[in-house]
């Protein structure tokens, strides 16, 4: 279970919780990225969600219920979690997996649909759902994703979907004002934090002033920050 929100205003913010139960995790805070590395059995500490210097976000709850048609084709397969890497560190603009997911499908991993919400410096928006398609929002008021499909809606049933949670996150993000900030975006993340599958991250990236703001398990008043600096 997680929550990914962007709100284009006079600033552009980005929020995130961060859902997981029983999986290692560390937050990681360099000069020009700070992201959440989640502890994968084979390939040991992967740099899967948070922001770069560039003006990036990455955001990968997972897609409730799961649709095979997610699970790779074959070896060759674009991974929906490698796209997201190199998005983070650098490696690829928003534009460039954008380019790909136009051109080819994208798959998750065997047995898990994972989906994106991508942002970039301007707060464009590309969500990726494995196996289903892509969705594109050049700089939109605000955008949400929990862990539901954007393309089923709630026509599909499941107890992790998020449905309350995007609701609740839309009806904060339609009443707040143009000068929407880092407290606003940290009490919506507040108000659709989870306990049974517990927040342990809650992330918001303030675009505009290069800054990401965090704190872990709920611990709303111990929020650290990390200034990016654009390596030259």
């Amino acid at each position: 279970m997680c929550t990914s929100i962007i709100s284009n205003r006079k600033k552009t913010i980005v929020g995130w919780n961060l859902d997981i139960l029983d999986m290692d995790y560390k937050v990681v805070a360099e000069d020009d990225k700070v992201y959440i590395a989640i502890n994968d059995k084979t390939e040991g500490w992967l740099p899967l969600f948070g922001a770069n210097a560039r003006g990036d976000f990455v955001a990968m709850p997972t897609c409730w219920p799961f649709d095979g048609r997610s699970n790779p084709v074959n070896a060759d397969s674009k991974n929906i979690i490698m796209l997201d890497i190199d998005l983070l560190l650098g490696k690829k603009t928003l534009n460039e997996i954008k380019a790909i997911v136009e051109r080819e499908p994208v798959y998750s991993v065997p047995g898990v649909t994972f989906q994106s919400q991508l942002s970039d410096k301007d707060g464009n928006v590309l969500q990726i759902i494995p196996g289903q398609g892509y969705q594109y929002f050049p700089r939109p008021e605000y955008s949400v994703l929990t862990n539901f499909s954007p393309f089923k809606g709630n026509t599909e049933q499941h107890p992790w979907m998020g449905w309350d949670r995007y609701n609740k996150a839309v009806e904060m993000l339609e009443k707040k004002n143009d000068d929407f900030d880092i407290s606003d975006c940290f009490e919506i993340l507040q108000e659709t934090a989870q306990t049974v599958c517990p927040t342990v991250v809650s992330m918001v990236f303030d675009v505009s002033d290069n800054i990401v703001y965090w704190c872990e398990n709920r611990e709303w008043n111990q929020v650290e920050k990390k200034q990016l600096i654009v390596q030259r």
